[in-house]
């Protein structure tokens, strides 16, 4: 079970702040996201960085991960998706947890409860937060090639999981974790 950590983004809406760079609980934000998949039994877990890559290198202990720059990031997290994936496409996974850098309050139970829901190398399952799609989000390694080719600027994978609702397995993290995004000046306020 590979994980896959999207940090890329370059902070638009933040004043062109790096998200992977703000710090939480003293540390880079990329490092508690990376944890996170690895902590919830994902191995090996891969980062795509973006903006400030050679930053966030330079400052985020990552020695324990794999990492990949994705030199077409500003087009948005679609091209993460993809350059993600064709990274994991040698690694023998039979199934990535896909995660996002800037929810700092999906942990580990979170990534435990969707990587037990596998079943399959066909296996569509996503967290749910009161019924409703969210994010970690795991991709049997049978769906990868459909997915990048359909991912597209900052949706990822938003339109294939809906048009593949009727088999996607959702399982309410709801009690475990809290999917809010780091987007704006106004969202600092949840880092610690």
């Amino acid at each position: 079970m590979a994980g896959l950590l999207l940090a890329a983004g370059g902070g638009r809406r933040l004043g062109g702040r790096p998200k992977a760079l703000l710090d939480h609980r003293g540390r880079p934000l990329v490092e508690h996201a990376a944890r996170a998949l690895r902590d919830g039994g994902c191995h090996p877990v891969h980062i795509v960085l973006g903006a400030a890559a050679a930053s966030v290198r330079e400052r985020a202990e990552l020695a324990a991960y794999e990492h990949s720059e994705n030199p077409d990031w500003a087009r948005g997290m679609g091209t993460s998706l993809r350059a993600g994936l064709a990274a994991l496409a040698e690694s023998g996974a039979d199934a990535v947890v896909v995660s996002l850098v800037d929810q700092p309050g999906i942990g580990a139970a979170a990534v435990a409860r969707v990587v037990a829901a596998y079943r399959g190398r066909g296996s569509l399952v996503s967290a749910a937060y009161g019924g409703r799609r969210g994010h970690p989000v795991l991709f049997g390694a049978d769906r990868w090639a459909d997915i990048a080719a359909t991912a597209e600027g900052d949706r990822g994978a938003r339109a294939y999981l809906q048009r593949h609702a009727d088999v996607l397995t959702l399982v309410e993290c709801s009690d475990v974790a809290e999917p809010y995004d780091i987007d704006t000046p106004e969202d600092l306020h949840r880092l610690e």
